[in-house]
Formats: structure tokens, sequence, C-alpha cells
């Protein structure tokens, strides 16, 4: 029986650390993690789902920075054999990865060496990809360089969100996980060199990446709000346009709005706008239409900051606010400087309500 040590943070860790639990030929004997963090509204320090599922199944954890020597004395503690690691969240220095014999293997989710990086499966859906997997390769010290262990090839939808896929490839990708480390442990493993060819970087999605330019094609923007669906979470902003305020107030900032949901309009519904501005906004009432730098874009779901989620005619419908609305369309991912508008005829107020907005209208009509 091999003795294992388990390093991995996050849900999509979890089926893997339970099957290696699951299976006679491993003793888990120990597993890592990232410290406590603070989440929720009232910052209460939290631990992580590979921590919670180790407590549940009474294993010693380590959650201590990997370069402190009180680290590298809880991991000798261990004397593990063959240690597994699948989104740990910190680099593993050199000796780290020395102090077990038969060494570290991850789980990286794509088919090497293609999508190296933190965000493999989001950059797949990003970039329109018809297939991807998950690969088992020994850990060195370059990024998501060493050989290949056991690897796996699905087919993308072409519908899913990165949540999906990481949750499809974190559950099937586990079993050809401990199957993989039970070959090395029996020194029946095929290690293979990565190719040279195919090499591409899947960077970490910022928030700054999710916002949406809505010059881009429809298409383009449909994958970006799945690659960013949920984290980071593909957002733009919503304008209200109407008759500016009699005292020629400045505008107020627009609203953010987060685009849970989305596809490329359905051109065969009779109601579907044949052409939109970028940014411009049609809302019906079953059905809300942005026009992008190609077709028109149906918003399914949406939220804005500080909401619930909501579906977007019911959040964005005629009810909800009155006027014409439209969506900033940036040409780049870059937030351009936010400035107050003093254009007669336009102006932005924030959602539900618009009663500013209200007030304004009801003035200039009493004026009238």
């Amino acid at each position: 029986m091999l003795k294992l040590v388990f390093a991995g943070t996050p849900d999509v860790a979890v089926p893997s650390l339970k099957a290696f639990a699951a299976d006679p030929r491993f003793d888990v004997v120990g597993v890592i993690t990232r410290p406590d963090a603070p989440t929720g509204r009232g910052h209460k320090l939290t631990p992580s789902p590979v921590k919670a599922t180790a407590l549940e199944l009474g294993w010693p954890v380590i959650d201590l920075k990997p370069r402190s020597p009180e680290f590298m004395e809880a991991l000798n503690n261990l004397h593990a054999d063959i240690a597994a690691v699948i989104a740990y969240g910190n680099i593993l220095p050199k000796n780290v990865l020395d102090a077990v014999p038969m060494g570290w293997y991850n789980l990286h989710f794509s088919n090497l060496p293609k999508w190296r990086g933190a965000a493999p499966a989001q950059r797949a859906i990003w970039a329109g990809d018809p297939t991807t997997g998950a690969d088992v390769f020994k850990v060195g010290e370059g990024l998501d360089d060493g050989p290949i262990v056991a690897s796996l090839t699905i087919e993308l939808t072409g519908r899913e969100t990165s949540g999906e896929l990481l949750d499809r490839l974190a559950e099937e990708g586990a079993p050809m996980y401990v199957d993989a480390l039970a070959a090395v442990g029996e020194g029946t493993a095929t290690f293979t060199a990565q190719p040279a060819e195919g090499l591409e970087y899947a960077h970490k999605i910022t928030v700054e990446d999710a916002r949406i330019s809505w010059t881009d094609e429809a298409e383009a923007i449909d994958r970006q709000v799945r690659a960013c669906t949920p984290h980071p979470g593909a957002w733009t902003e919503l304008f209200a346009e109407g008759p500016i305020a009699d005292n020629d107030e400045p505008a107020a900032k627009p609203l953010t709005l987060h685009i849970l949901a989305a596809q490329p309009a359905d051109q065969s519904n009779p109601n579907t706008p044949a052409e939109l501005q970028p940014g411009e906004l049609k809302v019906g009432k079953k059905n809300v239409w942005v026009g992008t730098g190609s077709t028109p874009l149906e918003l399914t779901q949406v939220k804005a900051q500080g909401k619930k989620a909501k579906r977007a005619a019911q959040a964005l419908g005629p009810r909800r606010a009155p006027l014409p609305r439209r969506l900033r369309a940036i040409t780049s991912n870059i937030a351009p400087a936010r400035k107050h508008s003093k254009k007669p005829g336009i102006f932005a107020r924030k959602i539900p309500g618009f009663s500013a907005m209200q007030s304004a209208i009801s003035r200039d009509r009493r004026a009238c």
C-alpha cells in the first residue's frame, strides 16, 4: 500500500481526494492545503473544501507556507511515498519536491502542452476549442512541463461554462489519476515527454479580462461569458438614456451588470432584431437582446451589483426601467476612466427604480 500525501484546495480537488481515500492501494497519510480564508460579508475564516473533507475523514492537515521550516518538518513526519497535487494554489519549491521519494504528480485540466498554467479550462472555452481533456504528469521545477503518465480527451458541447467543464473533468479525471499513481508505485507507468509543438499558456483571467467589449462578435462574447462563469464573472456597465435633469446635474455612475448567461440570438425568432448597434439593448416581454460587432446576443440571466441573479427580461424589462438603456461599448478590456456626462439628452441612473431619473422626468413634464 502506497503512503500518499495529497495537496489541493478548491472543490475540483475533492473528487480526486475521495477517490484516493476509497482505493485500497493507497493510504492517505496527510493533506496539504491553503490556510483558512475569509469569506462572505462577515469575512469569517472558512476552511478550504479540501481541508473540510480531510477533517471529516480524520486526516492530518498541513496548511502552512511551503517555504517555511515548519512545513518541511510536518511533511517529513508523514513519511509519504508519493504525492498528488491538484489546484493547490502554491508553488512547490525544489526541497519540497525532493522530499517525497516517488515524486509529485498533478492532474491538470487540459491536454498538454496546450494551456499550461492557471486557467486551462477557461481558456479552452474562450478560444472555442472543440476538445480538451485532463493529463496526469510528474511535477518538476518548470511550469506544467513534466512527462505525462495518463491522459483523457473529451469533446466540448460549445455551451458549457468553465465551472461545468471543471466539474466534469474533476469527476472523469479522478479514477484516471488514481490508476496512474498506482502504476507509478507498481513500476508499470509509462512516462511520455510533452510534444514540442502546440504550446499555449492559460494565463489567469482577471476581472478586467472579464469586462465585455460589445464591439466583439457575438460568438466571441458568448465564449467569454461562458469562460468567465462562475469566476471571475463577465460584466459590463448599464446606462439609461433620457432627458437630462433641468438643473443640469451630472450623471450618476452606470450600474455594473454581471452577465451570467447569454447566447447568440435565435435568428428564426421573428422578434429577434435584425441589427443593433454595439451595446444597444432591445427588451421584450420574454427576451433581451444586445448589439455586438456582428449579430445580436441574447441575454438570459444577469445580476446587478448587490442584487440577486434574475432572468434578463425580469431584471431589465420595461416595468423595471421605463427608459431606453445601453451597455458601454468599449473597444478593449481596459476600463476607461469614468466621466460624468453633461451631454443634453443622455444621462445614467442605477436600476431598479430609476427614482432620480423619474423625478427629473416629472420636473420636465411640469415645466411643459
